[in-house]
């Protein structure tokens, strides 16, 4: 099991991450990021994202908490929207991609 916001602190000191909804969409259309994350409470403008992600066969995991959490995740002040990884680095946050754990991802589907 993974811890999410450990796997996120590391990655950002170690790898290489953009911040930010724009920069995400970018990555995505041109499929040079490995991972993006995005908060479960994304801007309506990069909703697109998942579509361009499936395009370019790079995958979109939405994070648990909202932008405000993510950014702390981050170690950062600021709210972030969605954090693009294009190196890991020394973290194993690129095993999210291949099964997010339930509590790294929004559930919508509870009862």
């Amino acid at each position: 099991m993974i811890d999410v916001d450990k796997a996120i602190a590391t990655v950002v000191k170690t790898g290489k991450v953009v911040f930010g909804a724009n920069e995400a969409l970018r990555s995505a259309r041109n499929g040079k990021a490995r991972l993006i994350l995005v908060a479960s409470n994304r801007p309506t403008k990069i909703q697109s994202l998942e579509y361009y992600g499936q395009l370019s066969r790079v995958p979109i995991v939405t994070y648990k908490g909202n932008n405000s959490d993510l950014g702390i995740a981050c170690g950062k002040r600021f709210a972030i929207a969605a954090l693009t990884v294009k190196e890991a680095g020394d973290s194993d946050i690129l095993r999210l991609a291949e099964n997010p754990p339930a509590e790294a991802v929004g559930d919508e589907t509870e009862e």
